[in-house]
């Protein structure tokens, strides 16, 4: 249909060559450029997630609840540094004295009409370095809530890289068993061609379809391993379990054979690890303690200032001092001991934990490796060979010279080959997704 050709007009009429014209000319390209990049962003704010791992991770960590958790109890814990180490607020007290003015008058409880009112002040004054302490103390506590958050975004990211992961072996073994179900039905064909020219028994075409069927009824139960896969993936980014998520496209690459050499693992697990970072301000915090608890064999001060009021002014002042007395020395080196203890504890956990973190290193990047060894093999070697097998296999069978027993073995051969391709691809990025979580890196 031709378009109706439209003058170049202002809306009032003015032709196009005057200053008018082209001001509008302008103006309305502006606000073309405007809704069109409105539409463009609002596009990409409602396209789905799913296609990658970083856009995952990026929402993730905007939106998941526990991490959100971790985050606010870490903030929290930074607040309460500063008041653990703050002196306490002073005491206020009123007393007075000689309320019926020895028994002259009814009893007062006016300042002016007393004999004298007393105001005492008090601030207590902790021995010399308990307030650096305690706020060590809490410092230690600041920065092991920070190192939980950080381990609870590790767990969160490896559980969604290893979620991606399996999303993308689940759709590639959709992808390639509807390519084995049309490649069964072209097989269906040449049988039922061959049978109906009476070159192959009947069975033929009966063991064709049995095939389908089978291939059909592996094809619902992915679709629904899919689903369910969907649905975890949807509850680590907080959405409902049945939000849209997009197919995955691709998996992260690998890192190179240098990054991955265990020795280099291994000193970036001991500099970075979350879990050892956690139980190191473990240890500070108890080695800060221990020593508050030797620093309490001190006294502690309050220092009191007193101005005496007699009827309408300040007649005297009074300065006190207070200290408490440490005779409870038994008790004292009791808790001097279960501190001393506590950092024995502290250093024995850290071992501890470096010597599992280093071992169930050792065991992912065998795995990884292992995986990548099997993904080699199969692409290079095995793919390629049943490829060959299931050509030859089809060129005999047309001319007769293999039964379809031969050729349906020789189609499971190649799609065998190529599913242990896709979960070797998918096993190496979930191995590398805990060896991630371990050393708390992106490698």
């Amino acid at each position: 249909m031709n378009s109706i050709p439209i003058p170049d007009r202002t809306p009032t009429g003015t032709p196009t060559g005057t200053p008018v014209a082209r001001s509008a000319g302008r103006w309305r390209a502006l606000l073309a450029l405007v809704l069109y990049a409105s539409a463009s962003g609002l596009m990409a704010q409602t396209a789905p997630l799913g296609a990658d791992v970083e856009s995952l991770l990026a929402h993730a960590r905007q939106v998941n609840p526990e991490y959100a958790s971790m985050r606010a109890e870490s903030v929290a814990a930074q607040e309460r540094v500063y008041p653990a180490g703050a002196l306490a607020d002073p005491m206020f007290t009123t007393e007075l004295r000689e309320i019926t003015n020895g028994g002259e008058s009814s009893a007062s409880v006016l300042p002016g009409r007393v004999g004298s009112t007393r105001y005492i002040v008090t601030q207590s004054l902790p021995w010399w370095g308990k307030r650096e302490l305690r706020r060590d103390v809490a410092s230690a506590g600041a920065v092991e809530a920070q190192a939980r958050a950080s381990l609870a975004w590790t767990e969160i990211a490896m559980r969604i890289k290893t979620a991606h992961a399996q999303r993308y072996q689940v759709y590639e073994s959709i992808r390639l068993t509807e390519e084995v179900a049309e490649l069964l039905s072209r097989l269906e064909a040449v049988s039922r061609s061959r049978y109906s020219n009476g070159l192959a028994p009947q069975a033929d075409v009966i063991r064709a379809q049995t095939e389908r069927t089978m291939v059909q009824s592996e094809l619902l139960a992915m679709r629904a391993e899919s689903r369910t896969a969907a649905a975890q993936m949807n509850a680590l980014l907080a959405r409902a379990p049945d939000a849209p998520l997009a197919q995955p496209q691709r998996l992260p690459a690998l890192p190179s054979d240098e990054r991955l050499r265990y020795a280099n693992l291994t000193e970036r697990l001991r500099e970075a690890s979350p879990e050892l970072a956690v139980e190191a301000a473990r240890r500070t915090g108890a080695e800060r303690y221990r020593d508050l608890t030797y620093r309490n064999r001190y006294p502690d001060l309050s220092v009191s200032v007193a101005p005496i009021q007699m009827r309408n002014r300040i007649a005297d002042w009074e300065l006190m001092f207070e200290v408490n007395i440490p005779l409870q020395q038994k008790s004292r080196r009791h808790q001097e001991r279960e501190a001393e203890a506590m950092v024995e504890a502290a250093g024995a956990r850290i071992s501890a934990a470096e010597q599992r973190l280093r071992g169930e290193l050792g065991a992912r990047l065998a795995a990884l490796q292992a995986a990548r060894d099997t993904e080699a093999l199969v692409v290079s070697g095995l793919q390629p060979q049943a490829r060959a097998t299931l050509d030859a296999a089809l060129a005999a069978y047309e001319t007769g010279r293999v039964d379809f027993a031969t050729l349906l073995e020789a189609q499971r051969q190649l799609r065998q080959a190529r599913l242990a391709a896709i979960r070797a691809q998918a096993d190496a990025r979930m191995r590398l997704a805990e060896i991630e979580r371990l050393i708390g890196e992106q490698l």
